[in-house]
């Protein structure tokens, strides 16, 4: 199961409670309160994890909550504190805060942004909070409650007995959208059955599923390139789109997000028009989605890939197509037979 977006609900742990106790020893009269501190409730913690490619685990698990930290005891010992919650999360996991169910908000730090985002629910709203991109890199998403003081704190010349103590505080709580953007150097953009992931297991050791009828390929996969002088790249097979993706038809945004974090474009194209589509028009249609969703993806770099070479009226709608978008590199290959794979390795080698 590939999980690219999911909501949960993090709850930090509860300080624990202070302690009334007092001192009571043979030949120690008078020993006066020692009551101990309650233990600071534990924080749940996003890790980013180079090792983990989806969110499936927090499908399983859409509550999470850290322990809280024990109460305070006697002869002025502190209770211990309760252990973080870690959640690991995938490289390119930007975190929402949203405002399901009203609850308290437990964000009010430096990493916090003003910009807002629409949900799928139009009356809510999510504040951006993180986007956890490097490995290793960790972010508090809710904090644990301070532990309550004990009775040894409220002593004074007038209060030589206190039974005073505190509670410890509620851990910060929330609801969170945790949405997965693919992190590669260059993307596979195309229509469904362009020969994507044909490409994508000619060109790196990655293996996604290739089979004769439109959208096998259900979820983003990456794979990685091999250059010359040691170089190497990631590129990502995106599933195909279709024409209205910008607004949600087929699976319109559940694919677009993931393009957003990639170098380079490359537009796989039916040069043959085997489908029963025009070339130019497909690749028109698609650098149009693209804009449509994000026009800030109409600046970056971009090449095409003729693919199909090897099939009739390829060569005629190749010299169309370069006639049209004279100043874009084209490349064409045939996926299928492994030809024009140095040559496109070429190409995006001097790109990325």
């Amino acid at each position: 199961m590939f999980v690219d977006r999911i909501e949960i609900f993090a709850q930090a742990g509860k300080g624990g409670r202070g302690c009334v106790s007092f001192r009571r020893e043979k030949f120690v009269p008078r020993g006066g309160p020692d009551g101990g501190d309650g233990g600071r409730g534990g924080d749940v913690i996003l890790r980013a994890d180079r090792h983990v490619d989806n969110l499936a685990n927090l499908f399983y698990e859409p509550i999470v909550r850290a322990k809280n930290g024990a109460h305070g005891k006697g002869k002025r010992m502190a209770g211990r504190a309760g252990p973080d919650k870690i959640v690991r999360v995938p490289l390119g996991t930007i975190v929402w805060q949203t405002d399901e169910g009203k609850r308290p908000s437990p964000i009010n730090r430096e990493q916090a942004s003003s910009a807002r985002r629409p949900t799928s629910n139009s009356e809510q709203s999510a504040i951006s909070v993180v986007d956890l991109t490097r490995d290793g890199q960790e972010f508090v998403l809710c904090r644990g409650g301070a532990g309550g003081k004990g009775n040894v704190h409220f002593k004074s010349s007038r209060n030589r007995a206190p039974r005073q103590y505190t509670d410890g505080e509620e851990g910060e709580e929330g609801y969170f959208l945790l949405e997965l953007r693919t992190i590669a150097d260059a993307g596979l953009i195309g229509y469904p059955n362009a020969g994507k992931s044909t490409l994508l297991r000619k060109i790196s050791a990655a293996r996604p599923k290739v089979a004769a009828y439109p959208f096998t390929t259900l979820h983003p996969i990456v794979g990685v390139i091999e250059f010359q002088g040691y170089r190497r790249a990631t590129i990502a097979d995106i599933p195909g789109l279709l024409e209205g993706a910008h607004r949600g038809l087929g699976l319109g945004h559940e694919f677009l997000r993931h393009i957003t974090r990639c170098g380079v474009l490359v537009f796989v194209i039916d040069i043959a028009g085997s489908e029963g589509r025009n070339p130019i028009e497909d690749l028109q249609n698609l650098r149009r989605e693209i804009e449509l969703y994000d026009p800030m993806l109409s600046d970056r770099l971009w090449l095409v890939a003729a693919n199909k070479m090897d099939l009739p009226n390829a060569n005629e709608n190749l010299d169309a197509l370069r006639q049209r978008f004279p100043k874009i590199s084209i490349v064409p290959i045939s996926a299928a037979k492994g030809e024009g794979m140095d040559v496109l390795k070429q190409t995006l080698s001097g790109k990325i």
